[in-house]
Parts: structure tokens; sequence; C-alpha cells
């Protein structure tokens, strides 16, 4: 009998982990009628984790090294392979993931942040495998270069895709972007010339002084880069743009990728929800207060 097809499918974090509980049924009730197998490789966070550290941990709760797995399974021209979005891990996201393991009872020692003997930078360095984009070297085969080649590149200029034409007068489209008071505009970047330490501060209009940030640790040579920006000018963006798009009767469309910046672009797109609702949340401010809503 011939053996099965198999497709692996990976699972990751975040919003990916939660499609997947909805996605990947459907996906096995399409393809079990036609011979083929769906198998899941755990490739999340925690799942690489578990599978950095077999020797502290009991059968039960041990994984295999699917990442290793996925690596060379690249390397067969038959490989079926769906890789989900996954996050490039933080150091404060790791440790999350480390203390919630040890919460379920995983012996998954501590990040050591300052590795001070032979058997702490063994640990640190299992550790190094895991943050960062950790998935996409081994499943690019160590080729992370997404640019196209130049043949291809000429192969696009000598056959133009049939809707690669000149965009056409009639059509209203266009892309609106903020023009001052945003990160490009008040980006600045200094190279430090001696080793030391940074803070971040936020100084208010009245000259006091908050500490967002403390103790970063600079080295000599090191490039830093910092950017702000105005909430008062990107309200008034947002308010620029929806009043052209009504006016323009074109359908407003608003696009922020929130996985790069997990800081500052929830609060980005915040800004945009209240704006746009502002009537509403005006209307009704005096119930969402007594409700302790922040809008």
């Amino acid at each position: 009998m011939a053996e099965a097809a198999k497709i692996i499918y990976t699972e990751t974090d975040e919003a990916p982990a939660l499609a997947t509980h909805s996605l990947l049924p459907i996906l096995q009730a399409f393809t079990k009628s036609s011979g083929i197998e769906l198998e899941t490789w755990d490739i999340s966070l925690t799942g690489r984790i578990i599978a950095n550290f077999p020797d502290r941990l009991t059968d039960e709760q041990k994984i295999p090294d699917y990442l290793a797995m996925c690596g060379e399974l690249c390397l067969d021209p038959s490989a079926n392979i769906i890789k989900l979005p996954n996050i490039s891990a933080s150091i404060p996201q790791l440790k999350s993931a480390i203390t919630e393991l040890q919460d379920k009872g995983y012996d998954i020692p501590d990040y050591p942040d300052d590795p001070a003997n032979d058997e702490q930078r063994a640990v640190h360095a299992q550790f190094s495998k895991v943050i960062g984009s950790a998935v996409n070297p081994v499943i690019r085969e160590g080729n992370s270069d997404r640019r196209a080649s130049t043949a291809v590149k000429e192969h696009g200029k000598r056959n133009p895709h049939r809707m690669m034409q000149d965009w056409p007068e009639v059509s209203k489209t266009r892309v609106g972007h903020m023009t001052s008071g945003d990160f490009y505009g008040s980006e600045q970047a200094v190279t430090i010339a001696e080793a030391g330490s940074a803070a971040i501060e936020f100084v208010s209009r009245d000259g006091r002084v908050t500490e967002l940030k403390s103790g970063i640790p600079l080295q000599s040579g090191e490039i830093i880069d910092c950017a702000a920006m105005s909430v008062r000018e990107l309200r008034e963006f947002y308010v620029e743009e929806m009043d052209k798009a009504k006016a323009e009767d074109v359908l407003l469309s608003f696009h922020v990728k929130t996985t790069m910046m997990r800081v500052s672009d929830p609060i980005i797109f915040g800004h945009c929800v209240s704006v746009y609702y502002q009537d509403v949340l005006d209307k009704h401010a005096p119930d969402l207060a007594e409700l302790a809503v922040e809008p």
C-alpha cells in the first residue's frame, strides 16, 4: 500500500494558536477523505523551551525537538509544511513562558541574565536557541533574505503581470499618512562613545520628569535610536483622513502591524477607534465613567 500523504501543521503562539482551534478541524475534515494525514508539530515558544531541556523533564513532559525536525524535513523536496506565523520571542516573553511552565510542574531553569558560571552559561546558550526569530532561519535553511533575486526582478520587468498597469486616473484609491508628529519625523539616533547605561524619561510640559525605564545597558560603539509620536497630531490625522474618506465616498481602511510593535500599535489603534466613535463616546461619557470604562 502506498504511504499516505502527510502535511505537517505547526503549532505556534498568540493569534495563530487561537485560529488553529477553528482552522485545523476544518482542514482535517477536508483532508480525511482524501487520504491525507495532518500531523501537528509544536514549535511554539513553550514547545521550543520544553524540547531544549529534556534531561530535566519526566517522560510524560518531554516532546520532540520539532523545530530541528522541521529543519531536516525542509531538505526533502516532497515535504509539505504549513508554517503558521510565530513570535520573535523577547526576553520578557521568554521569562513569562518559563514561569508558566514552572507553575505547571516543569523543571525548567530560570533564565540567567548575567551568567556567572559554566552551568549558567550552558543554560543561557540553550535559551539562546529559543529567543528571537528562531524559527524562520531553520525553515528557510538558514536563508532569511526575502529579497527577490536579480533574475526574478528582470523576468518581472520583461513579463509584467496583467494588473501591473498605470493607475487609472478615475480611481479614488489613495494612501494617507502622517506628515509630521510621527515616529519617522521625530526619529533620532546616536552612536555611543563609551559603555554605560541609559534611561527613558518623559518630560511633561510643566517640566516634571517621569522615568519610564532605567538601567538600559549600552556598549561602546552601539547605536541607540528613539522616536516619539504626538497623540494630538495623530488624532488630528485620523479626523482629517476620516473626513476625506467620507467626502470622497471611499472605503476607509486602517492598517497596523501590531506583531512588530506590540507596545505602541495597540495604543495607536485605540486612538483610531476612539476618534471614529467620538460622538458615541461623548454621548455616553457619564455611563462609561460610571462603569469605569476608559475608551
